[in-house]
């Protein structure tokens, strides 16, 4: 790779927003390359749930589920504390739903609907459910020789490299124990799985972001998309003008584009050893903050929009999306994060500081609960939790990487990932935490259960908590005793599934100098455009929704432009 090219379009990034912006160039006439500085593609994206937050979307009222149109603005304005909705989030509210339109109409990128899935929190305006949806399940065969460059999922999360889906599908295996027909639904997953992976390498069954970012990586291809892979950006080509382009970087020498315009879609800040430094309090030597976004998510797109005047937003409520991770060491001895989104608000698990004491709701989003984890902490001391289950809690639902029954969690324990005692006490001995505080919060939180009502922190008394529950476990689905040793426990880090800040931008995701005007051919969206949520997180997919929104947007206006000065 080396020489000179000339494209309407060039797309630095290749999750879901870089893709959702190629492909709508293509679609509209442009020509358009993407360059991806790894291997593979799909960035964040890819690892990721796959849900978009888009309200008042197509499926949501072909299921007749209809919605004031300033319902969720109201939600949002409350969510954000009574900020003023600025132009940028205005514009995602308005071009989401045609955003979905348009990518079932043209493209292979085909939703389910999120008909059930609850808002965060019970603020007005807050809906339960019709507000999100997600990639159907994707053939993986349909991308060829292509599949093979694109991510995987996160092997922490997979199991033997297999995605597993929300709702039916994760269900199936939680109850693969306890129902003949769950057990045969998970075995049949399993052995199509392990074939695949021996004739083609890899699972071909794509769930989650894995889809996601497949459809869109097919309906890129079919529109004639080109990419550059392992093709880091060196600099921006940028003049008084503006920016026309960028040098591009590989072992076989240097690729000038010329572009028309440049998309900065780089996936934000999350391993940014620097900028994390400056922006979270926890990790202010550049460590002690653990995203489960890619490595290679180092802000490079934001330092690439700095170097020709872009801002970088400091004023977010949250820099960060947070999450609670663990660290998993794996048999060749790297360390991953484990993102606890799943089991915190199953029956049978609390949360406690090393002191023994609860200190939030822990069916309340992961964003939630690692804010109410550094508000916790005293100054000074390293933020830290413990996630603990008992014994029949963990059969059941697993405990982080730990899997339920039939796996048996002797294999986690010796790596010292998983912590077990008989009794409370000894579990807190092992783990460092207060031993009469901890087997006092577990009495009462176990009195609790009794009463049905956990009277410290209301968990199970939102329509997110009882969704995010156990179903079967009526009428209190979050709720359940820990009273069945031995009792075992994780240690939980402050973690993140991306950054919030980045570039500032208009309502056009044009990148925007020091005097708040557009830079001439710039533009961010996805984690490298600073948050139109302002560092708040009001529901699941508010990254993905306002990534892919925008990314159509750039894409549909670029086009549309092109199109004019050819006339």
């Amino acid at each position: 790779m080396s020489g000179q090219m000339n494209v309407d379009v060039l797309v630095v990034g290749s999750g879901a927003a870089g893709l959702s912006a190629a492909v709508t160039a293509a679609l509209g006439g442009a020509s358009v390359l993407v360059a991806e500085k790894e291997s593979v593609i799909g960035g964040t994206s890819a690892w990721s749930g796959g849900w978009l937050w888009i309200p008042r979307n197509p499926l949501a009222r072909e299921e007749g589920i209809e919605e004031e149109p300033g319902a969720p603005l109201a939600y949002l304005r409350h969510e954000m504390d009574g900020e003023p909705a600025d132009a940028r989030l205005l514009a995602f509210l308005q071009y989401g739903p045609e955003m979905i339109d348009f990518f079932r109409r043209r493209t292979a990128v085909q939703f389910l609907s999120g008909s059930k899935m609850p808002d965060f929190h019970a603020s007005p305006g807050a809906a339960l459910g019709g507000r999100s949806v997600t990639a159907q399940p994707f053939d993986g065969r349909l991308l060829g020789d292509w599949l093979h460059r694109l991510r995987p999922p996160l092997e922490t999360i997979s199991l033997a490299g297999m995605g597993i889906a929300g709702g039916t599908d994760m269900a199936h295996f939680f109850n693969a124990t306890r129902s003949p027909g769950s057990a045969l639904y998970a075995i049949r997953r399993l052995l199509r799985h392990g074939w695949q992976r021996l004739r083609a390498g890899r699972g071909q069954h794509l769930v989650n972001g894995n889809a996601l970012v497949a459809r869109l990586l097919r309906s890129a291809l079919d529109a004639g998309v080109n990419f550059q892979l392992n093709a880091p950006v060196e600099r921006l080509l940028a003049d008084n003008n503006g920016v026309a382009g960028a040098i591009l970087r590989s072992d076989s020498g240097a690729l000038e584009v010329r572009a028309g315009a440049v998309i900065l879609a780089c996936g934000g800040f999350p391993h940014d050893r620097q900028r994390l430094a400056e922006n979270v309090p926890h990790a202010a030597s550049g460590y002690g903050h653990f995203s489960a976004a890619p490595p290679g998510n180092q802000g490079d797109g934001i330092r690439l929009g700095e170097a020709v005047g872009g801002q970088f937003d400091t004023s977010l409520r949250h820099a960060m999306a947070w999450a609670p991770v663990s660290r998993v060491t794996l048999a060749s001895g790297l360390q991953l994060p484990f993102p606890h989104l799943v089991e915190r608000a199953k029956p049978g698990f609390i949360a406690v500081l090393p002191n023994g004491k609860r200190f939030t709701n822990e069916a309340d989003s992961y964003h939630d609960f690692i804010a109410a984890l550094l508000d916790a902490t005293p100054p000074g001391e390293t933020p830290q939790a413990w996630l603990i289950a008992d014994g029949r809690a963990l059969r059941r639902y697993g405990l982080g990487h730990a899997r339920p029954f039939p796996f048996t969690p002797e294999a986690w324990r010796r790596t010292g990932y998983l912590y077990v005692g008989e009794t409370p006490e000894a579990l807190a001995k092992t783990c460092a935490i207060n031993p009469q505080q901890l087997t006092e919060t577990i009495a009462r939180f176990n009195g609790f259960v009794d009463q049905g009502e956990d009277k410290d922190f209301q968990r199970g008394a939102s329509a997110y908590n009882r969704a995010q529950g156990d179903a079967s476990r009526s009428p209190h689905p979050t709720l359940g005793k820990l009273s069945h040793g031995p009792f075992y426990a994780v240690r939980i880090l402050p973690g993140s599934l991306g950054s919030f800040s980045g570039l500032i931008t208009d309502e056009n995701a044009r990148v925007l100098n020091a005097q708040r005007q557009p830079i001439q051919g710039l533009f961010a969206i996805g984690n490298d455009m600073s948050s139109v949520m302002q560092g708040f997180y009001p529901s699941g997919g508010i990254t993905l929704g306002p990534a892919m929104t925008f990314g159509y947007l750039v894409g549909k206006k670029l086009s549309e432009n092109l199109n004019k000065t050819k006339q």
